[in-house]
């Protein structure tokens, strides 16, 4: 409720508080309108929660109605197993309209489509004549029929750095062992073999002194018949690890080290640019953990074909070194391979890591190292999964580093992680110039023309601290393949002006280095074909089988690798220096990214679609060709790579428009393969994938199945077996639509799984691809099929997904709509059609929260109710449609103030609990929802008993939430603000330091950029304001300030959330003007609100709050400049509030108060009696709306006592004083000590007394204004700034009895009282 305005000397006012749960004299809104969308609609088999529960609004059961809309697509939609690349999809921005779009049969544009948008030139290039070269030249002819590369298009680098999912770690050794890959993938054996010789690794260069991240590109198998041997080994490293220089993080080791030790935080996270050292200083923690034996794993992402690993996979990698550094835990690692066919990754992590590590006993935590996580494309899938470890941080911790700040990029779930993070910086300038000092030396000079002392400190000056800048400039001066002596390209160098982390710092190095390492055009033609080729690649390859499929000669080959080792910051695993790797395994990302840069010259730019494109024509090729064989062990190498990985590079390297689709050379070749070629490589296919069965699997593809069913059946299978395996899933779906572009299950199960992928990793680009997907399904299906509600029921629930993300109203109309064109579709007695009604209502509900339409709302609870009834117990699911009803209805009663329709809701909300008894998984959810509908029917009636019950179920919701659990925060919030209000009706300052405590661990658990952290910081501001106006300390306001400015720096325009946080501000200020802030603060305070009501134009439903909220502000402004304008535009906001407010309204007591204050203002200003007449009734109808026990009700009992007050000293009478006293006695019974209220009426009713005292000389009435002044004084303690008001009126009060009474006995007490004014005065003056 609204806050009360001051309407005496000595006004004390109380907190604020929320939307869901407002304090009954307070204007702040409360941060529970921070919220997510309300609702989720259902889909088939989409068992998606209700409701995203929010702080201090009702919360939603974990499950929801499942709707079997598509029965024939249960191996579709049944839950993903196998995460895949975050990029599987090309990384073009989308726009809105890229998913807008009608819902007839009216053709879809091809911007729907990112992937349509980008297409290939390969054709072009292929029929490009040939041109000679001169002898001189670096690079060499190609074949006729290979494309060249060139021309960018926008793709993100993981698009071509990053393959999809591959079920397990794949192997190529050497061309001596060309079958060792297939045999280890038919055994499912995921090991690694001992590195060779390191005598036979790569030539040593200056760059690993300083890069560590030497990706390797494979993970190799040997069996040494130990019990872990089954699982995925790390590669040796101890070869290719970066030299730590001595002392060189010596700060930021000690720092780490102390925080790890003393904080019980499970994630440790060092984030930072690339090329700053994250690897080798990762490497170096990993070296001390070691040695203090705490070390359990060290993994180094960067040495792995990170495309092609699950986080179980991770899992399980972490799981053997733990064992090989911690024997004593191999049995319980043993246990998790029995365990943990199939599991969860949660499960995995408990089984694998836990456990493991638990039964060592240690009493430290141990900790486990993963490096370059962000060049994992599946790390959002690990990060969400850590939530589940919170708690066990006594006995793990993990230390991750990566380029991204994992809380700012905002991953799915990553606020409900205990996590720090660590912003690490470039390397001190001593230590970089110690570098380029040391290896400068190493440096072969010409005719004795070395660095000098400047080079080194302009060196020093441009490298800005970035060792792989400093490391790639040793490189290129060392290497023998540039004609350019070294100290040309030092000069070179040290004339650059662009500072490393300077626009295109980085960039400049790159570009002047590939310049002198490919000096003619042709040279830099065939360095474009060359790197297209490695960034498409997708796992190593021989240089015969690289140079088959790249189309570039073998010697020309190995000319442009040794040429480029010259940048190459990472090494290939020992053994395999002579196999041509994926770009990303030897080169350092930031030249990766260079390359693909829309900024980059088109000299060296690469296009990641036509990469994928040219080697996908090439695998098709090689398919044409195939040996009659029934095995992979009968293919060589790149007959093996077409086999497996031609549809990816297909999918990615050509559009998907069915008209742009036939034009290309792709579908071309693949029309040319024969049936039984097309079912002779599904079985080579599933063999290399899925190792067992493979026969039978295909068994059912007859001669008459086409390329598109193959390809559906193979993804079917694939979804069948649980292997790990999304990104070929995908890429069945995506080549099976080019083909057959009117196959409605292929679109709908392509949607479904871009859409179950949205859900795991929390892409929007995921839902986007859904919600195009889905268009498609629903294009053929058209009024008349069976399918079509179901079809727009999917792509309503895609755009609502999106919405969720974007805010985009658009979308949010266009779902509604698809939602109600469903609902005609299901007439009763049809059984999804709950779910539809539900849909519909959830959207209509969430366009409600945008634009306060109350025809909306209504017809958003009228949906909810025909739900209800068509689901009686015991159905399943009726637990959520209580929910959704009930919520529903809350919704309305917060706008219109019906007691009915909150009764009802808190009905169903007890209904909704008795079906989820103890230990039932969503009680906490239901006793929260009931105890929010309890907390607003206190807030109505007063009853103290509805409040204590609120607080229970609170209490025992939080409860069944221990720490770590990622719903904790909310129960906590929620707990503290039911006592918020427990203190403001008189709960004492024990309740009031609970309140802060709750709400200071809410805060603690909400780390930046945390959604709902800004909700905890207003709430905490606002407990704080609390306790500054019982204990009067400005500190405490200081602090509510400041987390009030936090706050709103969270929630800028045009946040929905943003006025919220301004008239919080807003109302700290004036707390702080009151105590003598000054008038630039009053006016920044009106400046806020003006700021908020213009943000909520009508029919907003928080307009009346925001109108009151500046009317307020405009009523202190008046009082310190008196000016009528004011004061007339503080009454025309108040009377517009109180318009938008018709009872029975919850608000509208307090704003027929603040309205009649205010005329009584004029009343004083201008002297009409009808002013002060309307103010009178105004207040008798306030009162009316407050029976007792209403915590309004003692509010409303004083304020009119005052203005009959005023009425009598206008008019007299002694009947009107009588009443004001009669109301000021019954406002002071319903304010017992030690409530924070009662010294209003402690000083109001003796002011009347004394009026009536000067009436009929009734000395009782002066010795029971004394008697009251005396009591005010005692809950005013020396110090508080109203404590002189109120001596001063005591003392006159003591004054008046003496000269009335001529009994001198207050003699003492006034002398005493006077010593302490006096002393007041002369402590001011010395001030």
């Amino acid at each position: 409720m609204p806050s009360k305005p001051k309407s005496s000397k000595l006004s004390l006012f109380s907190s604020l508080f929320s939307k869901k749960a407002r304090s009954n004299n307070s204007a702040s809104e409360h941060p529970s309108s921070i919220s997510n969308q309300d609702v989720k609609p259902s889909m088939s088999n989409d068992p998606s929660p209700r409701a995203l529960p929010h702080d201090s609004d009702p919360q939603l059961p974990k499950h929801s109605p499942t709707n079997r809309i598509e029965p024939l697509l249960s191996a579709a939609n049944t839950p993903c197993l196998a995460p895949s690349t975050s990029n599987v999809v090309a990384q073009v921005p989308f726009s809105g309209a890229s998913i807008l779009s009608t819902t007839n049969d009216t053709a879809i544009a091809t911007s729907h489509n990112p992937q349509d948008l980008l297409i290939s030139s390969h054709s072009q290039h292929a029929q490009s004549s040939r041109r000679g070269l001169s002898s001189a030249s670096l690079v060499e002819e190609a074949p006729a029929s290979q494309s060249m590369f060139s021309g960018a298009h926008d793709f993100g680098m993981r698009d071509l750095v990053h393959a999809p999912n591959a079920t397990h770690v794949n192997i190529v050794n050497e061309e001596s062992n060309p079958y060792n890959s297939v045999d280890i993938e038919r055994r499912r054996l995921d090991t690694v073999p001992k590195p060779r010789d390191e005598s036979h690794s790569a030539t040593h260069l200056p760059t690993r002194d300083f890069i560590n991240a030497p990706n390797a590109t494979q993970v190799n198998v040997v069996h040494q018949g130990g019990p872990l041997d089954v699982l995925p080994k790390h590669p040796e490293m101890s070869s290719r690890r970066a030299e730590y220089l001595p002392d060189s993080r010596k700060p930021e080791v000690e720092e780490l080290c102390e925080r790890e030790s003393s904080e019980t935080d499970l994630v440790l996270c060092i984030h930072g640019p690339a090329g700053i050292g994250k690897s080798t200083l990762a490497g170096h923690l990993s070296d001390k953990f070691r040695s203090a034996g705490r070390l359990a794993a060290s993994i180094f992402l960067g040495a792995l074909p990170t495309d092609a690993l699950e986080p179980e996979v991770v899992v399980k990698m972490v799981a053997r070194e733990i064992g090989s550094i911690h024997p004593s835990a191999i049995p319980k690692i043993v246990e998790a391979i029995g365990q943990c066919h199939g599991a969860s990754l949660e499960t995995h992590l408990q089984k694998y890591i836990i456990e493991p590590l638990r039964s060592l006993k240690h009493t430290q935590p141990l900790v486990i190292i993963i490096d370059a996580m962000d060049e994992w494309p599946n790390h959002p899938l690990f990060f969400k999964a850590l939530a589940c470890l919170n708690s066990q941080s006594h006995i793990v911790k993990f230390i991750l580093t990566g380029r991204l700040n994992p809380c700012a990029s905002r991953l799915p779930s990553i606020e409900k992680i205990s996590i720090f993070t660590y912003a690490l910086g470039p390397i001190s300038k001593e230590v970089i110039k110690a570098f380029f000092h040391k290896h400068l030396e190493t440096v072969p000079w010409e005719d004795g023309r070395k660095a000098t002392p400047a080079d080194v400190e302009k060196l020093t000056e441009l490298s800005d601290g970035f060792p792989v800048w400093a490391a790639t400039v040793i490189a290129l001066l060392s290497h023998q393949f540039s004609d350019s002596p070294p100290h040309e390209i030092l000069e070179e160098i040290v004339g650059s002006r662009r500072p490393v982390g300077g626009p295109d710092g980085l960039g400049e190095l790159y570009r002047n280095a590939l310049a002198r390492l490919f000096p003619s055009v042709e040279d830099r033609k065939q360095l474009r074909r060359y790197l297209g080729a490695t960034m498409a690649l997708q796992e190593p390859l021989s240089l015969s089988d690289f140079s088959t499929l790249s189309g570039i000669r073998d010697h020309l080959a190995k000319r442009i690798q040794f040429a480029l080792s010259a940048i190459q910051t990472r090494s290939p695993p020992p053994g395999s220096e002579t196999m041509f790797h994926p770009a990303g395994a030897v080169f350092h990302l930031s030249l990766l990214e260079y390359v693909q840069a829309a900024t980059t010259e088109s000299t060296f730019s690469i296009s990641a679609f036509d990469s994928h494109s040219t080697l996908g024509l090439a695998c098709l090729n090689q398919l044409l060709r195939l040996p009659p064989s029934s095995s992979v062990f009968h293919l060589r190498g790149h007959q093996r790579y077409a086999v497996k990985y031609w549809l990816l590079h297909v999918w990615k390297g050509t559009p998907r428009p069915n008209n742009l689709w036939l034009q290309t050379e792709h579908c071309l070749a693949l029309q040319k393969l024969t049936a039984g070629t097309q079912r002779q490589w599904a079985t080579l296919f599933l063999e290399t994938l899925i190792p067992r069965n493979t026969d039978s699997m295909m068994g059912d593809a007859g001669p008459e199945d086409g390329i598109a069913s193959i390809l559906g059946k193979l993804y079917g299978h694939m979804r069948e077996s649980g292997e790990d395996c999304w990104g070929f899933q995908v890429a069945c779906l995506e080549v099976a639509v080019r083909f057959d572009d009117g196959a409605d299950e292929l679109w709908s199960r392509l949607g479904w799984c871009y859409r179950e992928r949205g859900r795991r990793t929390g892409s929007l680009q995921m839902y986007e691809e859904a919600a195009v997907a889905f268009r498609h399904a629903l294009r053929p299906r058209t009024d008349q099929h069976p399918k079509r509600a179901e079809s727009l029921t999917h792509v309503a629930a895609a755009l609502m997904d999106c919405y969720n993300q974007t805010k985009n109203i658009d979308l949010l109309h266009e779902a509604a709509s698809l939602f109600r064109e469903a609902l005609n579709l299901y007439p009763a007695p049809h059984p999804n059609r709950p779910d539809s009604l539900s849909n519909l209502a959830t959207a209509l509900r969430s366009l409600y929260e945008r634009d306060g339409g109350i025809g909306t709302l209504n017809e958003a609870i009228s949906l909810h109710r025909d739900a209800l009834g068509l689901c009686p117990a015991p159905h399943p699911h009726r637990s959520s449609f209580l929910y959704n009803l009930a919520s529903a209805l809350q919704a309305l009663y917060e706008r219109d103030g019906s007691i009915g329709t909150l009764n009802e809701a808190i009905s169903l909300h007890r209904e909704g609990l008795g079906l989820c008894p103890a230990p039932h998984p969503d009680r906490p959810w239901f006793l929260n929802n009931l105890a929010s509908a309890l907390q607003s029917l206190y807030k109505r009636d007063g009853a103290i008993g509805t409040l204590h019950e609120a607080i229970s179920l609170y209490r025992e919701a939080l409860g069944l939430q221990p720490a770590p659990h990622p719903d904790r925060p909310k129960s906590l919030n929620n707990l503290a603000n039911a006592l918020q209000c427990l203190y403001e009706c008189g709960g004492g300052i024990g309740t009031l330091n609970e309140v802060i405590s709750l709400h200071r661990e809410a805060l603690g658990l909400r780390p930046a950029p945390h959604p709902h952290r800004p909700s905890s910081l207003i709430n905490l501001a606002n407990a704080l304001r609390s306790l500054y106006k019982h204990d009067g300390a400005i500190g405490t306001l200081n602090e509510a300030i400041s987390l009030s400015r936090e706050a709103l720096g969270l929630l800028p325009a045009p946040h929905p959330d943003c006025p919220l946080s301004l008239s919080n501000l807003a109302n700290a200020l004036q707390t702080l003007y009151e105590r003598g802030g000054g008038i630039r603060t009053l006016n920044e305070v009106i400046s806020l609100h003006r700021e908020a009501l213009g943000l909520r134009p009508a029919p907003h439903p928080h307009r009346p709050l925001s109108l009151y909220n500046l009317a307020n502000a405009l009523r202190s402004l008046y009082e310190h400049d008196g000016s009528i304008g004011t004061l007339n535009e503080a009454i025309s906001l108040y009377s517009e509030a109180l318009g938008l407010c018709p009872a029975p309204h919850p608000h509208r007591p307090s704003f027929l108060q603040s309205l009649a204050n205010t005329l009584q203002c004029l009343y004083e200003r201008d002297g009409g009696s009808g002013t002060l007449t309307e103010a009178i009734s105004l207040y008798r109808e306030a009162l009316g709306l407050c029976p007792a026990p209403h915590p309004d009700r003692p509010s409303s009992l004083s304020k009119l006592a005052l203005a009959l007050h005023s009425l009598y000293k206008r008019d007299g009478g002694i009947g009107t004083l009588n009443e004001a006293v009669s109301l000021h006695r019954e406002a002071l019974l319903l304010l017992p000590a030690p409530h924070p209220d009662r010294p209003l009426p402690l000083q109001d009713l003796p002011d009347t007394l004394l009026s009536r005292f000067e009436e009929n000389g009734a000395v009782d009435d002066l010795d029971e204004a004394i008697s009251l002044r005396r009591e005010l004084l005692v809950l005013l303690p020396p110090g508080n700034r109203y404590r002189p008001t109120g001596v001063i009126c005591l003392v006159l009060l003591l004054v008046k009895r003496r000269e009335a009474t001529g009994d001198d006995r207050d003699r003492r007490e006034i002398r005493d009282l006077e010593a302490e004014l006096g002393a007041l005065r002369g402590e001011k003056a010395k001030k």
